[in-house]
């Protein structure tokens, strides 16, 4: 690949955040952490499902194959959803189409909720659930990470403002199958009151959300928008080459570690866990998150250290994450397999943060949005990983030694990308802590 056709990038460039500002003088508050929530919604509403799972095969009598094409709905209407999210804040603002966003995440979980009583709601509601997702990592990610960059946030580092958005996305990961679980469990017509929770955050986000101003660059604007039709603003440099190479590798495994953890190993040891498969898997899906937001001090080091870093450090942390799921997918031991899960978690933290940080200092303010939703989209290919392992387990090998074959597959990603960024600014180019 010819390098010589790049735009250059500044020294620490993936720890800088770009110069240009919205409009002067905005308020300064701290609107980033109130649209945050948001973001926690949305990964509530999407892991409150997966924690049922075994409660829809035992209350609702759905099958594995059932409940397993609920899982792969909701990716039908993801990826829609970020494709679409990121061009139409681009366009129109991030503001309005994040907070329609939350409303199509509000009503999926109504429409859910409908399924106790119908069960053919729930396909649509998954459908909704990964269309509302879609579109307000999208929108949401770019808004979230410009109010809390100045000149609305001042105070903020240029590595939490890129990465605040995928921590509060952990946390209503974490939080949301775990209280599912428990509710469930013991709460009455689980099937409804589990998704009661997500109801009062959703509302609570949106009202907290609701009075932070709009913080798309007025370049992003159409020219009739701004009335400057015959003066076309000059775009931003952006590093083709140099994104795709730190993002294509990195992306697809950033998903693929978690949904290992909590939707691959619980169904395998759960049958040493009878009466307790619905809690069993509610634990791991906080686990697995929870243990990406654990790593984020260690990730902050690591990125202040080398450029490319946490993308290293993920893929070799997964690679042992999945060496360690083996064995305990082999003797079906559930406590070795929630280990796994946790050392999955922490490679799914690590990479998170470094794909969002990547994006959020390549990107031109222009196009925040959009490469924002395309690093999601890549990301969340790796939710196909449970099913690739159970379609080649039930042709040819068995699981656990298919988790061994991902164990080496992750290492070689990493050399690859090592490789391929090396002397491009790549692992041993510092940057300055965030």
């Amino acid at each position: 690949m010819n390098s010589s056709v790049e735009h250059p990038v500044r020294p620490g460039a993936y720890a800088a955040d770009h110069a240009t500002g919205p409009a002067p003088s905005p308020p300064r508050r701290p609107y980033g952490r109130r649209v945050a929530w948001m973001m926690t919604a949305s990964g509530w509403s999407a892991n409150q499902f997966s924690a049922l799972l075994g409660a829809y095969r035992t209350e609702a009598g759905l099958s594995e194959s059932a409940v397993t094409g609920l899982i792969a709905v909701y990716v039908v209407g993801l990826i829609p959803g970020l494709l679409v999210g990121g061009p139409l804040a681009d366009r129109y603002g991030r503001r309005p189409v994040a907070l329609l966003a939350l409303g199509v995440n509000l009503l999926s979980t109504c429409v859910l909720m409908a399924g106790s009583a119908a069960t053919w709601c729930l396909l649509p509601g998954r459908v909704l659930t990964g269309l509302g997702a879609g579109t307000l990592l999208a929108a949401g990610s770019a808004w979230v990470k410009e109010l809390s960059s100045p000149p609305y946030d001042p105070t903020a580092s240029p590595g939490t403002a890129a990465k605040r958005s995928g921590m509060f996305v952990s946390a209503g990961f974490a939080s949301g199958g775990l209280a599912a679980a428990l509710i469930a469990q013991w709460a009455p017509y689980p099937m409804l009151s589990a998704y009661l929770p997500h109801l009062v955050l959703a509302v609570g986000a949106g009202v907290a959300a609701f009075g932070a101003p709009e913080s798309r660059p007025e370049r992003s604007r159409p020219a009739a928008e701004s009335g400057a039709a015959s003066a076309a603003p000059v775009p931003e440099p952006f590093p083709r080459a140099r994104f795709w190479r730190a993002i294509l590798p990195v992306a697809p495994w950033v998903f693929a570690a978690p949904t290992v953890g909590f939707v691959t190993l619980p169904r395998l040891v759960d049958g040493g866990m009878t009466g307790w498969q619905t809690v069993y898997a509610g634990v791991a899906t906080a686990v697995v998150p929870g243990a990406g937001l654990a790593v984020q001090p260690l990730a902050r080091r690591l990125a202040a250290r080398h450029r490319l870093a946490n993308g290293v450090a993920g893929l070799l942390v997964i690679a042992a994450g999945f060496g360690c799921a083996a064995p305990a997918a082999a003797t079906e031991q559930p406590w070795p397999a929630l280990a796994a899960a946790a050392i999955l978690g922490a490679g799914y933290g690590l990479t998170l943060s470094f794909g969002l940080t990547v994006v959020a200092a390549l990107a031109p303010r222009a196009r925040l949005a959009r490469l924002t939703s395309l690093f999601w989209t890549l990301a969340y290919t790796g939710m196909f990983t449970p099913y690739v392992l159970t379609a080649l387990s039930s042709a040819a090998l068995g699981v656990p030694a298919l988790l061994a074959a991902g164990a080496l597959l992750a290492v070689l990603v990493c050399a690859v990308f090592v490789l391929l960024n090396r002397g491009r600014g790549g692992v041993t180019s510092p940057v300055p802590p965030a």
